[in-house]
């Protein structure tokens, strides 16, 4: 069900989660990614990171302009319900989206006969992901590749999903062939270091990023643009 936001739910709900009836691995890691935002605010790809980490179905509110549309998230089954379409969610101001509130999934996993019927409400998880990382309010890197790292995409990597293009096709290319850090991904041409993150943040949640604290072009992430 999508409903209108109103103010007294965003005072009692924003950035809120219902914790305490997660398990208590997942618990411990979303609140410590509330603990690093800004105001203990829960950012939208940290806790879809945790989701995918975890494995865990999760229904998450989000406020998305003047509507509350739940997002139900199954990592297992690599897809993602709204009641919107979605690809009317994801051709929006993904940046706009606000995390009010996250708790235990409320529907289970779709049949192959009730994801034909609803195809236009799913949509592969690796979308999303890629649609939030990319566009999303998040400019900084996921605490899991952030410090001292050099970056490689993995071998087997199959991005085609995605269906890459121009300067980040040219970026995920260079990252098959050779292990480089943010410093140097960031003077590629169309990256700067903002958008270096988010490209990063981008395959490490499509499991095709490799992170080397060792490797000789690991560098600390803690510098200016």
């Amino acid at each position: 069900m999508v409903g209108r936001v109103s103010e007294e739910t965003l005072d009692s709900s924003a950035g809120g989660t219902r914790l305490s009836s997660l398990t208590p691995s997942l618990m411990a890691d979303l609140q410590r990614f509330g603990s690093e935002a800004a105001g203990g605010a829960l950012d939208i790809l940290a806790m879809l990171a945790a989701a995918v980490r975890h494995g865990r179905a999760l229904r998450a509110m989000v406020q998305v302009e003047q509507h509350a549309v739940p997002l139900t998230l199954f990592p297992t089954q690599r897809l993602a319900h709204s009641p919107l379409p979605m690809v009317t969610l994801l051709s929006g101001r993904v940046q706009d989206w606000r995390l009010l509130q996250v708790g235990p999934a409320q529907m289970s996993a779709p049949g192959a006969a009730e994801l034909q019927s609803l195809a236009h409400n799913f949509t592969p998880l690796p979308l999303l992901l890629w649609a939030v990382s990319q566009r999303g309010s998040r400019e900084t890197l996921l605490p899991e590749i952030a410090g001292t790292a050099a970056y490689r995409v993995t071998p087997s990597a199959d991005l085609r999903l995605l269906d890459l293009t121009g300067t980040v096709l040219a970026a995920v290319e260079r990252l098959r062939r050779n292990t480089t850090n943010l410093r140097e991904i960031a003077t590629w041409p169309g990256f700067d270091k903002g958008r270096a993150q988010r490209l990063l943040n981008g395959l490490y949640l499509q499991a095709a990023l490799l992170v080397s604290r060792t490797h000789p072009a690991a560098t600390n992430d803690s510098w200016a643009h």
